[in-house]
């Protein structure tokens, strides 16, 4: 898992795949693909990356995906991160469970 310390590389220890995401996030991988609808008014919204610890891309090249945790009232801490030009078919999307503080790539 890559943590936040700034700018670093991913390994393949630092990747995930869809099927090793909780369901809430395989669902919102699907939601990602399919263009929405969403469930939150935050999701889709431009990430500004200010942890530095995903790969260096000009503002507006990630967008921010709320991964629901059922016990959670509010957002939670769980996040899918996508880049790419167009949201509906990204470049690569990350994960985190914890808030922006580590990062693991999600593969197919």
């Amino acid at each position: 898992m890559v943590q936040a310390k700034g700018p670093a590389s991913m390994g393949p220890a630092d990747t995930i795949a869809v099927s090793q995401l909780p369901p809430q996030g395989q669902s919102v991988m699907a939601l990602i693909y399919q263009g929405g609808p969403f469930r939150y008014d935050k999701d889709g919204t431009v990430f500004g990356n200010r942890e530095r610890i995903l790969p260096a891309k000009k503002r507006g090249y990630y967008r921010e995906y709320t991964v629901r945790t059922p016990s959670e009232r509010t957002r939670g801490a769980r996040r899918i991160i996508c880049g790419g030009l167009k949201p509906a078919a990204p470049d690569a999307c990350y994960y985190t469970d914890d808030h922006y503080a580590s990062f693991r790539k999600i593969t197919q």
